[in-house]
């Protein structure tokens, strides 16, 4: 086991130092070209750490309304457009209400709200329903003040969060 350990240690250090030759002889174009790429790759890998979202948009509503209105829809699918392999991300849909109501009224508007915006994602024909995960979060878990107008509005709204399934 110790030798295939010093085996692959020297396939390694021969495939660097092909690597390195070769790149040496490229064109100053070429070699310019090969490290915008990788300082672009490092970059876009750096964004998520385990555990952590990678992409997410909000569809927002009015007051009892569960009604996906064209510039949202519009906004989702421009969104899911965006997203390169959106086929290696799951996709958990967030439905918050405003404390205006009953429980049992905005457990109900929060469903339905959740089940307007995976309507408007099922529309994009690379996202399947099997990936998505619904949590309907109705009154509880407001992330803005409730007391305010401008938090009820905030409130209101239902989050999609994409999250690297690979």
């Amino acid at each position: 086991m110790h030798v295939a350990q010093v085996k692959d240690f020297h396939e390694v250090g021969e495939t660097v130092a092909w690597t390195f030759r070769s790149f040496c002889k490229m064109s100053l174009v070429k070699k310019a070209s090969l490290i915008f790429c990788m300082f672009l790759c490092s970059f876009c890998a750096q964004g998520q750490d385990f555990g952590e979202p990678s992409f997410m948009k909000s569809v927002y509503f009015r007051g009892g309304s569960f009604f996906v209105d064209w510039e949202q829809s519009i906004g989702v699918q421009q969104f899911l457009d965006s997203i390169p392999n959106i086929h290696n991300y799951v996709i958990t849909v967030h439905s918050h209400t405003d404390n205006v109501g009953g429980k049992e009224y905005n457990e109900w508007l929060s469903q339905m709200r959740s089940e307007s915006v995976v309507e408007e994602l099922l529309i994009n024909e690379k996202v399947k329903e099997e990936f998505i995960e619904i949590k309907d979060f109705g009154l509880f878990n407001p992330i803005y003040n409730n007391s305010t107008w401008e938090g009820r509005r905030k409130n209101r709204r239902v989050d999609i969060i994409l999250w690297l399934a690979i």
